[in-house]
């Protein structure tokens, strides 16, 4: 069973959230809570949401179907005797990228590098994410500079790292993006490691790797 006192913890979070309009909470209330169901997010924010409220999302979240389920452990997998719980697998990995404008930033990432947009969430837009093949990168609007000046050119800090499966592959890559007119970080190179790497900028400074084997 889980940690009960740190479940209500994070449940009395989720009420902090809802009363100082914390934007990314509304979808995790709307998905978990039957009565948000069609609610918008201002909607949302504007609802009486109660302490019980948020404890009903947290037990959805960890798989049970209330509170009370999570509290009893009612609702439990079972497993049979003698045979090793399997391992949880990670099967996917998407970067975060901080932008100041989603609309200006799905025109780049589907325009220019060939990625389609998976979705785009929030009134007005604050959050999506873009796909291709199965690379994906999650989008997220800030209002301000994270980084402090030119501080990721200097530093060459990547905000993602994209792999293709051959040599060919990467030069193909880097000879389509070359053509629509992107703004290189770094060129096709061949690195010290034996791999072949270049690295775009995204209109907001974000550094993205491709990188490929070199032969």
């Amino acid at each position: 069973m889980p940690n009960i006192e740190n479940l209500r913890k994070q449940a009395k979070q989720y009420l902090r959230w809802h009363r100082e309009r914390y934007y990314p909470v509304a979808p995790q209330i709307r998905a978990a809570l039957p009565r948000f169901r069609h609610f918008s997010d201002e909607q949302i924010l504007d609802a009486n949401f109660k302490l019980a409220d948020a404890q009903e999302l947290v037990a959805w979240q960890m798989g049970f179907e209330g509170w009370q389920a999570l509290k009893s452990g009612a609702y439990v997998m079972t497993h049979e005797a003698g045979h090793p719980v399997p391992r949880p697998i990670l099967s996917s990995t998407s970067a975060q990228l901080f932008v100041a404008d989603i609309k200006a930033s799905c025109d780049f990432y589907t325009h220019k590098l060939g990625f389609a947009v998976d979705f785009v969430y929030g009134d007005p837009p604050y959050y999506g994410q873009v796909v291709r093949d199965h690379a994906r990168l999650a989008l997220r609007v800030v209002g301000q500079p994270v980084f402090i000046g030119d501080i990721r050119e200097r530093e060459h800090l990547l905000s993602a790292s994209l792999t293709v499966a051959t040599a060919d592959e990467i030069k193909q890559l880097f000879l389509s993006y070359q053509a629509t007119g992107v703004r290189f970080h770094q060129t096709l190179k061949k690195e010290p490691w034996g791999a072949r790497t270049f690295i775009v900028m995204d209109p907001d400074g974000n550094l993205i790797l491709f990188a490929g084997p070199a032969d």
